[in-house]
């Protein structure tokens, strides 16, 4: 509840690539984002976030590339935006070895892959990381990946959260419908590695996708990864509510995380779960220091770094206008896009000037962080912002973008987790066992009351189809 002392929590937010939220910093001397293709870099920052009981190092991800400004994307490649960008599934093995407890929400698309074999990847990685998988869930929002993968465009926004409706009921279905925990008996003595009849075939056949077999994988330790979601629209906030166990927001004052947060914890309830079912992640970015003229003076030198033409480039392809149509000093009343509109409404609240935005000013806001606010000072000072976040708005904690990385993580770390805990508000320990049960502390499996536990066979959702594998032992009797 608001002004309760309930504890902070932090992930990390990074991405595969160089610039994932703050074009132009990659030429500041002391990050190493262009390290972003190396296991060093990775493992490296894997253990620097355990030692400082980070949740999560949650992973974004794009499979196209940021073309609305200017309508092309030689901007984005000028600026690193986003580009190159790989995959980030293949991080998690390494970083997993190298750490026990730290979680890793990966982001992957539901527009682009089809969840049979998506559904073995994501088994595989919570096998390998003991149980530490979440998966961040998007439908995809840039117009290149759709047209790199074979379409003219998206499907309309509302029909891509329809599409991923599917999308996870086949996956629950593979991952809690198909194979019954005990299934795997190990039994050398009678010869029996799994129970033929505790794996059953999942008989989907829907309007995306049909899918009458097995999953290929033995049970995980979570069975479902802990399902991560970040939808905004009222579609999108629906989609969470029935699915999402993290879901990330951003805003850029309290008064509207606030109204967010209340609105998320009532689609919970709507969706039949507890308004506390869900943890609550806000965006923003921390530069901080041992003293606050130090905080302040690296905050100056960061933006000395920040690209305006970068930022931009995001800002258009969030937004879905292109800013390179208008004078940089053009004011934001002539730019005609609902979506700037809203968004400069929302983020001159947190602007004390009281002047009129004008483009320029829009790019400022985005070059550090992303659409997320940012929070300067000494490790105390910054411990306080945090508290007031939380107690002013419900939130449970901080998606934290970097400036440069790794040294913003490292600053969090040294300054930062020590301020939070003298004031009781932080938990550098972790609970044993997996994300889920570390996240919430009601062990390892999605629980009753979650859309997925339904197609557990014999449940409401389940939609078991043995008869082929009836039909193939009779076909095959006395046949040796």
């Amino acid at each position: 509840m608001p002004g309760s002392r309930k504890k902070i929590r932090f992930n990390a937010f990074d991405m595969n690539c160089v610039a994932h939220q703050s074009p132009g910093l990659w030429r500041h001397p002391d990050d190493r984002s262009w390290d972003y293709n190396t296991l060093d870099y990775w493992v490296n920052l894997a253990t620097l976030l355990e030692s400082g009981g980070f949740d999560g190092l949650f992973i974004a991800d794009v499979l196209g590339t940021y073309d609305v400004y200017a309508g092309n994307d030689e901007a984005a490649i000028r600026q690193g935006a986003q580009i190159p960008v790989n995959d980030p599934l293949l991080l998690v093995s390494a970083m997993a070895h190298a750490t026990e407890n730290l979680g890793f929400g990966i982001t992957t698309g539901t527009g682009f892959e089809h969840p049979y074999p998506f559904a073995r990847r994501l088994s595989t990685l919570d096998h390998l990381t003991r149980g530490r998988l979440g998966w961040n869930v998007v439908t995809g929002y840039l117009p290149a990946a759709a047209r790199n993968m074979g379409d003219e465009e998206h499907l309309e926004h509302d029909a891509r959260y329809d599409h991923a409706d599917e999308y996870l009921t086949v996956l629950y279905k593979l991952w809690e419908g198909s194979w019954e925990r005990d299934a795997v008996r190990r039994d050398r003595a009678a010869g029996v590695f799994a129970d033929p009849a505790k794996v059953h075939h999942i008989g989907h056949q829907g309007k995306h996708f049909s899918v009458p077999g097995i999953h290929l994988s033995e049970p995980s330790p979570q069975g479902s990864p802990v399902i991560y979601q970040a939808g905004a629209s009222p579609r999108g906030r629906r989609f969470a509510a029935e699915n999402a166990e993290a879901i990330f927001v951003a805003a850029p004052t309290k008064a509207i995380l606030r109204e967010i947060v209340a609105n998320t914890r009532e689609e919970l309830v709507r969706a039949g779960r507890d308004p506390y079912d869900a943890r609550i992640y806000t965006l923003l970015t921390i530069i901080t220091d041992a003293t606050p003229e130090a905080a302040r003076a690296k905050a100056e030198a960061y933006r000395a770094y920040a690209s305006e033409e970068g930022s931009l480039v995001f800002m258009s392809g969030w937004m879905g206008i292109d800013l390179s149509t208008y004078s940089i000093d053009e004011p934001i009343g002539n730019v005609h896009s609902n979506a700037i509109q809203s968004a400069v409404a929302a983020f001159s609240q947190a602007d004390e000037s009281g002047e009129e935005w004008r483009v320029r000013d829009i790019a400022a806001w985005g070059g550090i962080g992303g659409m997320g606010p940012v929070l300067i000072g000494s490790g105390d000072e910054v411990a306080a912002q945090l508290q007031e976040w939380v107690d002013e708005t419900d939130v449970d904690g901080f998606n934290v973008a970097y400036a440069v990385t790794p040294g913003s993580f490292e600053d969090i770390v040294t300054h930062v987790v020590p301020a939070l805990e003298q004031r009781g508000l932080y938990d550098r320990a972790y609970t044993p066992g997996t994300l889920r049960h570390k996240l919430f502390g009601r062990g390892n499996l999605l629980p009753d009351n979650h859309r997925g536990s339904t197609f557990r066979p014999g449940g409401p959702g389940s939609t078991i189809d043995d008869s082929p594998r009836r039909q193939h032992s009779l076909t095959g009797a006395g046949v040796r």
